[in-house]
Parts: structure tokens; C-alpha cells; sequence
């Protein structure tokens, strides 16, 4: 703790910061919560990306089996970009998930099987959910990281300063009333010295 003068003015200095401690600390709790629940919100459209992705897996494993082996949709199927706007959450920017644009590649409909119209949309599908998924967790990092700041700053207020300003107050409070009794006494000795000296 460093050293605080003990006067009236650093006394007023102290009491306005423990009022603005005390005025900052609800807003920074709040932020901490709405962080937390959003948080919560953007892992639950996580997993729901990912069992909706399982679930389209699991629909085309059979279907992967049978015709797999024929040809590469990879070859069919390239992403362009994927298209993201930013958004604000608790004052944090966070990316949001637009779209994902494929490149055009055209193929011969003579030379490929009649399926493959089927099989690229549904790799589409698949790769879509990899692009929102990677966004969420992007967003959800930079939601973590501002949680953890925001602990910080709310610890920082709760256990250090505002009880350091109490204390300092406590401390100058004192001292300052010590200084008013002296002066009271050194008062009442000096009249009593005028009053028996005549």
C-alpha cells in the first residue's frame, strides 16, 4: 500500500475514489454476467452445429460407402471466402457468421455420375458447418478473454482498492481527528496559561 498524506484534501481525494469504485463495481458485475450467459449461449450453438454436422455425417456415411470410391468432391467443391460481419456483445467485437460463398467449378455432365449434384451440395453443407463452427470459436475466445479482464477489474475493485481506500480514509480520519484534539488542548492549556498569568 503506499503512503497517503495525511490531510484534509488527500482526504476528499480518497472518499471520491471509494465512490467511484463503488460506482464502476455494479456495471463491471454486470458485464462479468452478461459475459458468462453469453458465453454459455455461444458453446450451446456449438454443440448444436456440431450433433446438427454429426447427424448429416451419419446420414451420408452409407450413401459415402456405396459411392465414395467413384470420385473426389473435393475437386467439385472450393471455398471463395467466407463472409463475416462484426457484432457487439458486452462492448467486446466479436465476429458473426454471414455466409460462405464456392468458388464455380463446372464439370462435365456427361463423365460424372448422376449423384455428384446431390454429394456437392451435401459437402457444402458439411463445409458451412466447419466455417460457422470456426467462427463461434473464434467469438467464444475473444468472449473468454474479455471475461478474464473483467475478473480481473472486479477483483481489482472488491479485494484491493476499495477496501485500500477505506482503509486510507479510516487512517486520515484518525490522524485528522488526533490533530483536532491536540489542537483543542494546546488550546485550553494556552488560555489557562493567559488566565493564570494576569
Amino acid at each position: 500500500m503506499a503512503a497517503v498524506k495525511l490531510t484534509k484534501n488527500e482526504l476528499k481525494k480518497q472518499k471520491d475514489s471509494l465512490k467511484r469504485f463503488q460506482r464502476y463495481l455494479p456495471t463491471l458485475q454486470l458485464k462479468k454476467q452478461q459475459l458468462q450467459l453469453v458465453i454459455r449461449q455461444v458453446e450451446a450453438e456449438e454443440q448444436e452445429l456440431r450433433r446438427k454436422q454429426q447427424a448429416l455425417r451419419d446420414r451420408l456415411q452409407h450413401w459415402i460407402a456405396v459411392f465414395g470410391d467413384e470420385i473426389d468432391l473435393e475437386e467439385y467443391v472450393q471455398i471463395d471466402h467466407v463472409e463475416t460481419e462484426t457484432g457487439n456483445i458486452a462492448g467486446v467485437d466479436v465476429p458473426v457468421f454471414k455466409e460462405l460463398d464456392f468458388k464455380d467449378i463446372e464439370w462435365d455432365l456427361l463423365k460424372t455420375p448422376l449423384w455428384i449434384d446431390k454429394g456437392i451440395a451435401a459437402l457444402k453443407e458439411l463445409i458451412t458447418f466447419d466455417a460457422e463452427v470456426a467462427v463461434l470459436q473464434r467469438r467464444r475466445k475473444l468472449l473468454h478473454d474479455e471475461l478474464r479482464t473483467t475478473s480481473q477489474r472486479v477483483n481489482l475493485f472488491e479485494k484491493v482498492k476499495i477496501p485500500e481506500s477505506k482503509e486510507n480514509i479510516r487512517r486520515i480520519q484518525i490522524y485528522l481527528g488526533d490533530q483536532q484534539t491536540a489542537a483543542v488542548v494546546r488550546g485550553k492549556m494556552a488560555k489557562a496559561k493567559v488566565v493564570g498569568a494576569s
